[in-house]
């Protein structure tokens, strides 16, 4: 028997074309999974395909935009097309947001973040279930944030977003675990990836003062975030449902 995490699991990660999407892609491969990837950007998917490939893992992916129901649909009818089965899914894509003062926020800046943090979600969901309805059970982890646990300043779009992340994690929980479907989540704090190198590139300063305020006093790698992800999707951790996991160095302690 096979002491990896997620032995032959069919497991469906999307914006899986940078960031902690890709980094999932690689751990989840590893740890023994066939791995369908989902994003925008079909060059960046075709090339880490093949690397993942390259390295004996068995990988395909579909070119998915996560806040078009049509699209996710499709991309659940691959996966289970290509594989037979959608065993676990981690809902990854997402936006970050500007650090501006709610009553100078825009509309287009919530309406832009509600759609992908939150629509994108809702998206996975409903299809994702639908399909491990059909095999007895499956495991779901969507990625929200410490945002999504406690409030940053001049954020609150973003804020509101992933909280409302945590809310359709524990609705689905609560919904579905009669069915032999987990629905968890993962909550990281600052993570190395492009979304956030544009962030703090936006923000000087952020960055410092976020690690000023968590306890191990850096900025996560995307790998560490992945490796959580990958644990609350195996089989060792069945009676665990409804929960958001914070992968933060300690940060919504303080």
């Amino acid at each position: 028997m096979s002491n990896d995490l997620l032995s032959d699991k069919v497991v469906l990660i999307t914006g899986a074309s940078s960031g902690i999407g890709a980094a999932a892609a690689r751990v989840f491969a590893q740890e023994g999974a066939k791995v369908v990837l989902a994003a925008r950007r079909e060059e960046r998917l075709a090339a880490l395909v093949a690397e993942l490939r390259d390295k004996g893992a068995d990988a395909a992916y579909v070119v998915t935009d996560v806040t078009v129901a049509q699209d996710v649909s499709r991309a659940v009818d691959f996966a289970v097309s290509t594989y037979g089965r959608l065993d676990s899914a981690f809902n990854n894509a997402g936006l970050g947001g500007d650090r501006t003062p709610m009553h100078l926020m825009g509309d287009d800046v919530y309406d832009t973040l509600m759609d992908v943090n939150v629509r994108s979600v809702w998206n996975c969901l409903r299809y994702e279930i639908a399909a491990m309805l059909t095999t007895g059970g499956g495991s779901i982890v969507n990625n929200s944030s410490v945002a999504g646990l406690v409030a940053i300043p001049a954020a609150a779009p973003y804020i509101a977003s992933k909280h409302a992340v945590v809310g359709l994690t524990r609705a689905a929980a609560d919904e579905y675990a009669g069915q032999g479907i987990r629905v968890n989540a993962v909550a990281p704090g600052t993570t190395r990836s492009e979304i956030t190198a544009d962030w703090f590139g936006r923000n000087p300063g952020l960055e410092e003062m976020v690690n000023s305020r968590t306890p191990q006093g850096r900025t996560a790698e995307p790998e560490e975030i992945a490796a959580a992800a990958a644990w609350l999707l195996s089989d060792r951790c069945p009676f665990l449902t409804g929960t958001v996991v914070p992968v933060d160095g300690g940060f919504i302690n303080q």
